[in-house]
């Protein structure tokens, strides 16, 4: 598989990264284009659309999706993680999954297969919403 040249920075990019790493809690894109909006920024919803899902594929945040299937976006650290993630407020964890990380490997390996990826979430109720 070739790897792909670096995404050009555009003006909107840097701003949908900058509003991203200001939240606390996973996001929208409707609720990012909001806040961007807010700012003072001329992004449209279309472009934070676009930029959030290129910037998901390349590793640079993470996405989940709620139940109702709506994706969400927050600025995560760069290592390979998973998160355990309210239902009722939507608060996350970022977490370590050893255990499962030796288990995709022993999988992959299993089946004769090499660059096994994988996205573990976990769901809950948090110690505030119970």
């Amino acid at each position: 598989m070739a790897e792909q040249a670096p995404r050009r920075t555009t003006r909107q990019r840097a701003a949908v990264a900058a509003a991203l790493g200001q939240c606390e809690e996973f996001v929208s894109a409707q609720e990012l284009h909001a806040r961007l909006r807010t700012d003072g920024e001329r992004v449209g919803l279309a472009t934070v659309y676009r930029n959030l899902q290129s910037m998901a594929a390349d590793g640079e945040i993470d996405m989940i999706r709620r139940d109702d299937g709506e994706a969400v976006y927050r600025a995560c650290s760069t290592d390979h993680h998973h998160h355990l993630v309210c239902r009722v407020c939507g608060s996350t964890v970022e977490i370590a999954g050893p255990a499962v990380e030796r288990w995709a490997d022993r999988v992959g390996a299993e089946h004769d297969y090499a660059e096994v990826s994988h996205t573990v979430e976990l769901t809950g109720v948090c110690a505030s919403c119970r």
